[in-house]
């Protein structure tokens, strides 16, 4: 915990700019005596932005932050991004309090969803001395964040102190400046920080604090203009930031409309699933900062999206300028301090959230450094008393030899001692031998259950009894389980909302983001029947097997290793890519699969909206997420009718001969009804419109759907991983190759 200091300066390192802010405290009343806002050279996250690039822009912004400040004295409190972080608040049992350190160390292990050994992590009491219950925080962040946040200063040997998560900074500014927003756990209040790479959305109530991270900001905007006006990403930010005094300002907001609607949709659906979780919880109001607040139309658009009042602060309300500041300068960088207000406030002790992530190791050093004077005088009196031990020495040396023979008993009973721990240890070894085969022999089935896994997820968001919210279709998708053809017919067949599954193709990749899909396989006429009989993946599968004669088959050294067997790779965001083809009776297939408009109306969702909301059915914890939706390089929906003399997915329907006229149709297998595009019919003969032209009958349609998931828990590519891991993933890609069967819900 930060102990009270008289003055320390808090730094945040952002993608556009370094924000400093200088406190101090004197009879309870804290005052700025400092700040900076230096803008880097570019954004760091800009286009064409190299990693040197990026940590030049960053010191030569640190170097001019020494030169315009003075920091001898002050200890200085940093921020680290809120990727890869995790804040979780928990209910301990009631334990003496002794006790607690010990139990918070077995709930960080469980909660936290990385290797405990690979993160910074922290704890804090949450609750008042006097109350029952035991909540506490828990804090953590990846060791790779902190590092790469403290390198910075390292290089321009600047010694940090405290290192805090930045959402956690904003909670402690309005727990701290705005106390009337956050008067208990069942009201609470938004802040949303709209960074230029990143968003933090952080909701703040009396014991509690809710972040995540959109994954959208300012550079989404510039990249919107800069695609628009076909111009480079520097002269769209200068535009962006210009916008409203250009001639061109409509245009521009055009451009950024679609921007607009999306991260409001992101900021929705993260209150959403806050309010799902959190009933009883009411949200007041929005405070935003950051660049991105500063955006013209943006809060305005916000606020008649969340329908909830939005403020950007111009100033702290319990924050005094001290003499020398200029007072206009500093509020009117109010809007990029929330942050910084925060750190300072922990810095000073006076903030609610005081955990700490500092590497030990760096904080041990620094302690060690503050003790140098202490350890000189210590070094002065260990003279002084070496000095006299010496003659104390020489008096005891005589004893000394008189003991020899006891000392020689003695060190026979060490040396027995050491062997038999010499023993045991060998023995030991050989257990801890034994348990490593075992867990190696039990390893190849950790992954097996995957893609099974996946196809049971994307079957549960077709149309079924569980999913379907109207009477008359629950009762038709039972009498389908039930095959009873009479009851299915007495609902017209354009009415059924039903989804017949013809094949299903999955495929691992190690990035989703950069994997392409396969192209579409539509067959028609005479060429379908050939093509469905000649497909057998069973055989295919025996046949690699038997050619590579036991090797790795191919999706398994696609899924594990590139170039060489043997050489190890790290996937970088790894996942499906998932082929969906079938067909559907309803006469609306568009509204089935991707209705417009209905995200807050769950009874309407399609198909493809449940896949966007896959944490939202089932228990609440899919480990596969839908990705980018837009772009036909990620996601692709293709729709048509059913017809024999059409391009169409293979396996649709039965063939057969239409009584009336003689020609080739499908038909539904269950129900015999013909599925495929006829022409109408008229006295026996095919009826004609005025321009001679066959009239047809439109029937079923068909669909493909080409979508990317990612794989949330997919194991890490460690670097150590070798060729010998090979039988583990064999065996778990044996369980889970692709398949092609007919599927109906």
């Amino acid at each position: 915990m930060a102990a009270k200091l008289e003055s320390v300066w808090a730094i945040d390192l952002g993608n556009n700019s370094l924000k400093a802010l200088r406190l101090s405290t004197e009879n309870g009343t804290v005052e700025v005596i400092g700040f900076d806002n230096i803008e880097h050279g570019k954004i760091l996250t800009g286009v064409g932005v190299t990693e040197a690039e990026r940590d030049e822009l960053v010191a030569l912004s640190l170097r001019q932050f020494l030169r315009q400040n003075e920091l001898m004295g002050d200890e200085i409190v940093v921020s680290v991004p809120s990727q890869n972080s995790f804040a979780r608040f928990v209910n301990l049992p009631p334990v003496e309090a002794k006790r607690i350190p010990e139990i918070v160390k077995f709930e960080a292990a469980q909660q936290i969803p990385f290797d405990i050994n690979e993160v910074q992590w922290d704890w804090q009491l949450m609750t008042e001395p006097e109350s029952p219950e035991n909540k506490v925080g828990i804090f953590a962040i990846k060791n790779e964040v902190v590092n790469s946040a403290l390198d910075h200063f390292g290089t321009e040997n600047i010694s940090i102190s405290h290192v805090q998560m930045a959402p956690m900074a904003l909670y402690n500014y309005v727990s701290y400046d705005r106390p009337d927003l956050v008067g208990s756990d069942n009201q609470g209040v938004i802040v949303l920080d709209i960074g230029a790479e990143n968003t933090d959305l952080v909701v703040c109530t009396k014991s509690k604090v809710w972040q995540r991270c959109i994954p959208m900001g300012g550079n989404e905007f510039t990249n919107a203009i800069a695609e628009a006006f076909k111009i480079s990403f520097e002269r769209a930010e200068k535009l962006k930031r210009t916008a409203p005094m250009s001639k061109y300002a409509r245009q521009i907001f055009q451009a950024m409309r679609p921007v607009f609607t999306d991260f409001a949709s992101e900021v929705q659906r993260s209150l959403g699933f806050y309010s799902s979780s959190n009933p009883n919880t009411k949200l007041l109001k929005v405070v935003a900062f950051g660049g991105g607040a500063k955006m013209r139309g943006l809060l305005k658009y916000l606020r008649q999206t969340l329908q909830m009042p939005i403020e950007r602060p111009e100033s702290f309300k319990k924050l005094t300028v001290g003499s020398g500041i200029s007072t206009t300068e500093f509020h009117e960088n109010v809007s990029d301090f929330g942050v910084v207000y925060g750190l300072a406030l922990q810095g000073l002790g006076l903030a609610k959230i005081q955990s700490n992530l500092l590497p030990r190791s760096i904080a041990r050093s620094m302690a060690w450094a503050g003790k140098t004077k202490y350890f000189t005088a210590a070094a002065c009196a260990l003279f002084l008393v070496s000095v006299l031990a010496f003659g104390r020495t020489l008096y005891d040396k005589a004893g000394y030899n008189k003991q020899q023979p006891d000392r020689s008993k003695v060190s026979n009973v060490i040396r027995d001692v050491d062997d038999a721990k010499r023993n045991l240890g060998n023995i030991q070894s050989k257990g801890d031998a034994s348990k490593a085969t075992i867990k190696k022999a039990f390893e190849i089935f950790r992954y097996r259950n995957v893609v099974p896994q996946l196809i049971e997820t994307i079957l549960s968001v077709l149309p079924n009894e569980e999913n379907c919210f109207e009477q008359n279709q629950k009762e038709l998708h039972g009498a389908f389980i039930a095959k009873d053809v009479e009851t299915l017919l007495q609902t017209p067949r354009g009415e059924r909302k039903q989804i017949f599954v013809t094949s299903m193709s999955i495929r691992y990749v190690d990035d989703v983001g950069t994997a392409r899909f396969d192209a579409a396989d539509l067959v028609s006429g005479e060429s379908r029947k050939s093509k469905e009989s000649s497909y057998d993946a069973e055989e295919e599968y025996r046949r690699e097997l038997r050619a590579l004669g036991g090797k790795t088959p191919k999706y398994m050294r696609q899924m594990y290793f590139k170039g060489k067997e043997g050489e190890a790779v790290e996937a970088t965001n790894p996942g499906f890519l998932v082929t969906i083809a079938g067909y559907s009776p309803y006469k609306n297939l568009g509204e089935l699969m991707d209705p417009l408009e209905v995200e807050d109306n769950r009874n309407r969702w399609g198909i493809v909206t449940r896949l966007r909301h896959l944490d939202s059915i089932g228990d609440g914890n899919s480990p596969f997420e839908l990705y980018k939706e837009r772009g036909s390089d990620h996601f692709k929906l293709d729709m048509g009718a059913v017809d024999m003399q059409g391009k169409m997915p293979a396996g649709i329907g039965a063939a057969d001969v239409r009584k009336e006229s003689g020609e080739s149709v499908l038909v539904d297998p269950m129900t015999r009804e013909t599925i495929s595009k006829i022409a109408k019919l008229e006295r026996g003969k095919k009826k004609l419109d005025r321009l001679g032209n066959v009239v047809y009958e439109v029937n079923d349609h068909w669909f493909v759907l080409n979508a990317k998931f990612v794989w949330k828990d997919a194991p890490n590519r460690a670097a150590n991983k070798t060729a010998s891991q090979t039988g583990e993933a064999q065996a778990a890609v044996r369980e889970s190759r692709p398949s092609r069967n007919r599927t109906r819900k």
